[in-house]
């Protein structure tokens, strides 16, 4: 899938993840944001974590994507949530993007490893931007047990590029981070994310015309996307906030 068709996909969305509106405000709780803290949030999709943080704590940040789609609704947001003036956000590839040095309080990449090449390449651009002490958040999916071979291929990964739970906290550990919290979706949350996109690329489809140059694109992602959550996504595939700081030395 190209990013336009992502874009088409989840034009509906505000959240581009697989985790509810209140869960991402109990990670701003988990997190003790306090007014003043600075976010950076690389790959940030529309920006509601960090324009609902700094609605509720009064942080300020910065968010990067490369879709100009997703920032112009981000945009719109901060202004209809009156934070705009607090938050920035900048278009451009979120593995290249050269945050200002130790300057972030919370440093984060939800559901998005692949701009470091997976999520220990994640952990080192984020750590560049990080304060001393301060939290790192990764949004990352994870295998439960039993997983049947035809569920890699399904899903589009390779096995090894996610692991189980612990194997993920084992992998973010060889990072040299260590996991002090985490919010994990459910298969509701997955059902809202997946399902959401399936109304909505059923209306676009219903909405263009047949011969579209996306539409084909659109109606094998709709079929595919289905066909996935509901025989592997929802049963084998978990998906998690991890809350990290620095090893203890």
């Amino acid at each position: 899938m190209s990013l336009r068709h992502h874009e088409i996909a989840e034009s509906g969305h505000r959240i581009l993840n697989p985790i509810t509106e209140e869960k991402l405000m109990l990670l701003g709780r988990i997190c003790r944001l306090q007014k003043g803290q600075r976010v950076l949030d690389l790959a940030c999709g529309k920006g509601e974590m960090l324009l609902r943080w700094a609605e509720r704590y009064g942080v300020g940040g910065v968010g990067v994507d490369i879709s100009q789609v997703f920032l112009t609704a981000a945009r719109l947001r901060a202004a209809e949530l009156g934070v705009g003036p607090e938050v920035v956000f900048e278009r451009g590839d979120a593995a290249a993007y050269e945050a200002e040095p130790h300057a972030f309080d919370v440093v984060s990449c939800l559901g998005a490893t692949w701009i470091g090449g997976g999520a220990v390449g994640t952990v080192e651009l984020l750590r560049r931007a990080l304060k001393p002490g301060g939290l790192m958040l990764i949004g990352e999916p994870f295998w439960a047990d039993g997983v049947p071979e035809e569920a890699y291929e399904a899903v589009g990964v390779e096995p090894e590029e996610y692991l189980s739970l612990a194997g993920t906290v084992d992998r973010f550990a060889s990072a040299g981070m260590e996991l002090v919290e985490m919010v994990l979706a459910d298969r509701d949350s997955w059902d809202r994310y997946a399902a959401e996109q399936w109304f909505t690329i059923d209306e676009w489809l219903r909405a263009v015309p047949a011969d579209h140059p996306d539409a084909a694109d659109m109606r094998e992602f709709l079929d595919h996307s289905r066909r996935r959550h509901l025989t592997y996504q929802r049963e084998y595939l978990g998906w998690g906030v991890f809350v990290l700081r620095e090893a203890r030395g």
